[in-house]
Order: C-alpha cells, then structure tokens, then sequence
C-alpha cells in the first residue's frame, strides 16, 4: 500500500554554514565594526548579540539572506523578543525541527475533511499517509503545502 511521511527538518549542516556565512560577512561590514555583533548557534536555537536592537535586526535581515541562498526555510525559525541588558541587546532564535502535536492535529484533520480515500496517522514528530492510490497521496501532498501550517514540510520516504 503507498506511503508517504510528512516532516519538518532543518538541514543542520547547511545551518551551521549559513551561520559561518553571516559571522563572516557581519565581521567584514564597515557599520558593524568594533561592535562584536554575532551569532552563535547552539542546541536550542541561535544566539543573536549586538550593540543594538536596530544592528540585531540588520543580522536577522544578514541571516535570512543566507539561510534562503542555502535552500532552509526561514519558517522554521521562531523569534524571541530582544533583550537589552549590559548596554547589549540578545535575541534568541528557536529553530523548530519536527512536527509538534497540535500542528499534526489540525493536518490530520485537514486531510480528513478533503475526503480523499487515505489514512493519517501521528508518529512521533511526523504524519504517515496512506491510501490505495498514489494519485490520492499526491493530492494530499498538494493539499498540505497549500496550507497555511506555519512550518515548512518536507515529504519523504514514499512508498509505491
């Protein structure tokens, strides 16, 4: 029977260069010297720091420049509010991999109220779809990125 599954994943290599990439570029701008502006990538996300909070968007404008050229989709990234604090400002930057609970819920319930004749099933952080036919599986692949989910998705590990 066909399958597909639905997930949300960030390359984390191409992240890390995009990072590198903006690092490097911030260092070399003439508006951002002696400012220490930069961005650390850790676990939970990206580390923004900078002198102000008009230079943290000027990186964040640096950052989706290059997150873009490298094919990530800057949906993925969850804004936190700046902080100032020490004459600096940080922002912290969540970058969200997998698909959270509520999220598969609603596209769970989006594919049932198309009709087409496949099963949704939550696993973990991704949906597996079934169905007889690969036209349906298509036509749910195209439902689902019409959808205004908030996330980007990825459909992979099709199964004829």
């Amino acid at each position: 029977m066909p399958s597909f599954d639905v997930v949300s994943e960030i390359d984390k290599h191409e992240l890390t260069n995009a990072v590198d990439q903006t690092n490097r570029e911030v260092g070399n701008r003439f508006d951002f010297k002696g400012s220490n502006a930069k961005v650390d990538e850790d676990d939970s996300g990206l580390q923004i720091e900078a002198q102000s909070e008009f230079q943290i968007r000027q990186v964040i404008d640096i950052l989706h420049q290059k997150l873009t050229k490298r094919g990530i989709d800057i949906s993925a990234l969850e804004e936190k509010p700046v902080e100032e604090r020490g004459g600096r400002a940080y922002m912290q930057v969540i970058v969200r991999q997998g698909i959270e609970t509520e999220i598969a819920k609603q596209m769970v319930k989006e594919i049932k109220a198309s009709k087409i004749k496949v099963q949704a099933a939550i696993q973990g952080e991704q949906v597996r779809v079934t169905g007889k036919k690969r036209d349906d599986l298509q036509q749910v692949m195209a439902l689902l990125r019409n959808a205004d989910l908030g996330l980007p998705l990825q459909f992979t590990n099709f199964r004829d």
